[in-house]
Formats: structure tokens, C-alpha cells, sequence
């Protein structure tokens, strides 16, 4: 069966999303007519997530949502009762979804090992924002006797030990018996298929090693492969100038993408590994990891940048953004310098060219606002962040910083900000992520915090169509795509999300469980959901 497109209207701005195109069916020359209505949307990008590690989730426990320290012990238990070779030197049982903000406490490697049904396990369990990781007495064990302090890291010794953040966390990964390649293939496949089932046709991967890259350039094409991937490397040793192992890859299909760079700044938020200005507020002994410091940041951008690549860092805390900000002016100078013909070259203009961005965004003061806006560096905005984080941000924050510096996205629109989830650190539905944009309320209750229920700072809440934008043409623009992605058109991709009714004509709630009818990628269909309906392949 073939589907027609309808133009959008003639006058509409091509470079805009067609948010409200019907789709019908073209009927056969032979056979039954066959009528399937829906409203086609173009496909959704995200913006940040991380492909393999989503696999690997759904592959593995899965404790978000837990509020107790006996509700995690009972998933794995659980998960161990399914998977009884998990914990074993060879196999180590793996999970994602702890955070301490809602437990109420660090976790300790006793806390496992006073389970019996996972006494003597090895066991290693990242931190919702998969910036710490939490292990087991087995794995302790395998460390030296005494374990000093990592720069840009952190290892929590109270109320116990078992949990590494940020740079300290290498020291117990070095450890981990990796998936082999089958294995890391059956996780890319898992992924692509999930993130079919909410729209999403295309992904910016926040982070690939070389050695992942290979394996990505080798599944294109292969039955799984349903996601187009704007790959950013990241070196096998983080914040390093790895050129000589990093592919270059531009597919004419655009399946896959490499042209980017991934850097890292600083840790997360909820772990107070966020590089601040001045103290946290909640602990004022500390302000954060640079996990890099600013001579070596602006020394390997530069690098990276010099050698053709977009360079993206990731950066959380204003510090950081302030050490990025700094690293990609002088990037952008090293790459447009003065001529004789150019003595005063416009960094801005360079900018627009080069595409430099900055991954999250989140907390940026005043003053460095002003300079990304001037240079027209771009943003890389994870809505969700902001809900999800709102229930203690003021409390690591005060309410002066969160006020002028946190969680921008209306104030930032004017710099094309690209979208997305940060998936598995937050579930990767764009309709989510479009929810908490336009709300500024959590997609998991459709609530804010207390004495927020309006939604939380709803001044930066987007509309709808800013929002859609960040995740179609934001993130292609993002992605050197534009006219290619997110759009319905000729000469863009045939690639589409098919939904019951226009995307105008859901309440704002209903998008917090908005289902997609078909995905459809490259003019196939990679997705329809199981409803009793007729289905036809091309």
C-alpha cells in the first residue's frame, strides 16, 4: 500500500516543521481499497541520548521510579530470578535508575551485600544521571586496599563506601567485564526499536567510542537498523585528540553521521558534581568537579575544532559553561583568523558555519548568556531536565541563581536550541519532552513541584510549535541537516511520524501518553502500533 503526502500549504514557511499534513491511503491499481486516515507529522529527532546505552537498559535492572532502598533490592532480586547468570565475574548485574535526592541517602556496597539473594554478586548500578555508579562489596574487593581521591571525580567514603562519580567512576568501569560485540549489537537493535514506537526517525549520539563507531558503520543496512544517528566521538580516553581513530562517515543515505566531537566539562547536578561559580547552597564545603580544567578544554577543543570537527561540550554547572563558552570563542578564532583581507573577522558568522554547541545548557550565568548569544553558540536543551530536576535544584542552587542562570529555553530560543531527552537518563519520548517544554510540569504526573503546580519558572516554557521545532528542524540544524530532516518536503528524507489526530488537536495532557500510529524511515515503515488495524508493507 502507498501513502500520499499533501503538500503544506504553499505560503507555509518550508524551513517549519509541517506539524498538521493528512495522510491517507493512494488506492492500488488491483485489489481492495484499503482507507488508513492519520495526520503525518514530520520525524522526530532527539537531540542528546546515548544509543547503546539505552540497549544496554533494557537489557539490565531498571530502577527508576524506586523511593526506597527495599523496592531496589526487590528489582534486582527480581531481575536475578530471570537472569541467574547476572553477577558472576564474567556477567556483572547491571542497573540504572538510583538517586539518592529521592532515597534519602548515599548508598553503600553493604546495603548489597546484606541482601542475601545478592550476597557475594557483582553488581554495578549508574546513578539516574549516569554520573555516578554504585557497586558491590565483590567489585570493592577488587580495587586496592586503600583507594585515593580522583581529580574531577569523587568517591563517597560516608556513610559508606560503594558508590564513584564522575572521573572516580573509571576506576571500577576498567574493571567491568564489557558486552562483547553480538551482545552490543542486540542493544543498538532493542534501542532503535523502542525509540520507534515513541517517533523518533533520528538521534544525536552524545558520546561513541571509535571502537562502537566501527561496529555502528558495520550494521548499517542490516535488518534493526531503523534510527538515522548524528554521531559525536568521544576518545577512548575522555577529552583527549584522538583524530587518527575517529572516522569521518557521511552517509548519502544519512543513516549515519560523524562529523562531531563529544567533551565533557563536568558532572551532573544531582550528585553535586556540577562545576559552580560559588558553593552550592545545600553543600557549601564544595562546588563541583571540573573534569577537565579550563587550559586543557580550550587546549583540545581547538584541537578538534582545527581538524573539521563540530565540537560539543558538555557542560552543566556555570563554571563549566563558562570554561566551554571560553574553550569555543577561542576555537572559533583559531579556525577564522585574521587576514589581510579579513583583518577582523565575525566570530558569529565563523559560528554559524562550525555549528559549536554546548550539551545541556543548564545552568549559565547572566554574563555568559550574553556572550553565547552574541557568538550564536548553540544549545542543546533536555526539557525533561529541568522537571525532573525542579523537585531539588532550588534546594542545590538558592532561589537567585535558578531565577537568573538555570534551566533557559524561552530566553534561548533566539540560538535555535536543539531537544532532546538525554535517553536512558530520561524515558525518550519527544512528546515528553515537548509536555515539560510547553508546561514546564512533569510528563511523569503532569504536576509541578510545590508551590508550582502552575509549572515550574513557566516564564522559558515554550509553545507548541517552538517545541516541535527543537526536536525536527532544531536538532537537523543541530546536525548540518537542514532541508534534509525534520521537514516534510521534496528533497528531504521520506521520513514521518503518524499520528489519530493533528498534533494541534491533543489537550496539553494527552501528550504525556501520546501513542504513534506508524514510523516511517527512508520511505519504509519501521513502526505500527498493534491495534487491530489492517497491516500493509511497501
Amino acid at each position: 500500500m502507498l501513502f500520499r503526502l499533501f503538500p503544506p500549504d504553499q505560503n507555509q514557511n518550508q524551513d517549519k516543521p509541517t506539524t498538521f499534513t493528512h495522510l491517507h491511503s493512494t488506492p492500488p491499481s488491483t485489489g481492495p481499497v484499503i482507507h488508513r486516515p492519520g495526520f503525518a507529522i514530520p520525524g522526530l529527532w532527539d537531540g542528546h541520548g546515548h544509543l547503546l546505552q539505552y540497549g544496554e537498559f533494557l537489557h539490565s535492572a531498571d530502577l527508576f521510579g524506586c523511593t526506597s532502598y527495599a523496592c531496589i533490592l526487590d528489582r534486582l532480586a527480581a531481575y536475578l530470578a530471570l537472569h541467574p547468570e547476572a553477577g558472576t565475574p564474567q556477567s556483572w548485574l547491571r542497573g540504572v535508575g538510583w538517586d539518592q535526592n529521592i532515597l534519602g541517602s548515599m548508598p553503600t556496597a553493604g546495603m548489597l551485600e546484606g541482601d542475601a539473594r545478592l550476597a557475594g554478586r557483582y553488581v554495578m548500578l549508574d546513578r539516574v544521571d549516569v554520573h555516578c555508579t554504585w557497586v558491590s562489596r565483590a567489585v570493592l574487593d577488587l580495587l586496592p586496599r586503600e583507594v585515593g581521591d580522583v581529580p574531577g571525580g569523587e568517591i563517597v567514603r560516608e556513610p559508606g563506601m560503594g558508590v564513584f562519580c564522575d572521573n572516580a567512576m573509571d576506576l571500577v568501569v576498567r574493571l567491568w567485564t564489557r558486552p562483547d560485540g553480538e551482545r552490543k549489537r542486540g542493544f543498538v537493535r532493542s534501542a532503535m526499536a523502542e525509540l520507534n514506537k515513541v517517533g523518533v526517525v533520528g538521534m544525536h549520539d552524545a558520546g561513541v567510542v571509535p571502537r562502537d563507531l566501527e561496529m555502528f558503520e558495520g550494521m548499517v543496512g542490516e535488518e534493526g537498523w531503523s534510527v538515522r544517528v548524528y554521531a559525536m566521538v568521544e576518545c577512548e580516553e575522555r577529552n583527549t585528540f584522538c583524530p587518527g581513530e575517529a572516522p569521518w562517515v557521511e552517509r548519502a543515505d544519512g543513516m549515519l553521521v560523524v562529523r562531531s566531537v563529544k567533551l565533557f566539562g563536568d558532572g551532573a547536578l544531582g550528585s553535586w558534581g556540577s562545576a559552580l561559580l560559588a558553593p552550592y547552597s545545600d553543600r557549601p564545603s564544595t562546588s563541583g568537579s571540573l573534569l577537565i580544567n579550563a587550559t586543557a578544554l580550550t587546549a583540545v577543543a581547538t584541537s578538534w575544532a582545527q581538524a573539521g570537527y563540530q565540537v560539543n561540550i558538555h557542560a552543566i554547572g556555570d563554571l563549566a559553561n563558562r570554561h566551554a563558552i571560553s574553550a569555543l570563542t577561542t576555537a572559533l578564532e583559531a579556525v577564522c583568523p585574521p587576514s589581510p583581507s579579513d583583518p577582523s573577522p565575525n566570530l558569529a558568522e565563523c559560528q554559524s558555519r562550525h555549528r559549536f554547541r554546548i550539551e545541556h545548557s543548564q545552568i549559565i550565568s547572566p554574563p555568559d548568556q550574553e556572550r553565547m548569544h552574541a557568538l550564536g553558540i548553540l544549545p542543546s536543551i533536555q526539557p525533561t531536565h529541568a522537571t525532573s530536576d525542579s523537585s531539588y535544584a532550588e534546594a542545590r542552587l538558592g532561589p537567585e541563581r535558578i531565577a537568573s542562570s538555570a534551566y533557559r529555553m524561552k530566553s534561548l530560543l533566539d540560538l535555535n536550541p536543539v531537544l532532546g531527552s538525554d535517553f536512558p537518563v530520561e524515558p525518550p519520548s519527544p512528546f515528553e519532552g515537548i509536555y515539560a517544554a510547553v508546561t514546564r510540569r512533569s510528563p511523569r504526573t503532569g504536576k509541578g513541584p510545590e508551590g508550582w503546580e502552575g509549572g515550574w519558572h513557566a516564564e522559558e516554557a515554550l509553545s507548541l510549535e517552538e517545541a516541535v521545532r527543537g526536536f525536527t528542524v532544531g536538532a537537523a540544524h543541530g546536525g548540518f541537516m537542514e532541508g534534509k530532516a525534520g521537514v516534510i518536503k521534496e528533497g528531504a528524507y521520506a521520513d514521518w511520524v503518524v499520528l489519530d489526530r493533528e498534533l494541534g488537536g491533543y489537550a496539553v495532557e494527552e501528550l504525556r501518553a501520546m501513542k504513534v500510529k506508524e514510523t516511517w524511515v527512508g520511505g519504509r515503515r519501521v513502526y505500527e502500533r498493534e491495534d487491530g488495524e489492517v497491516k500493509e508493507d511497501l
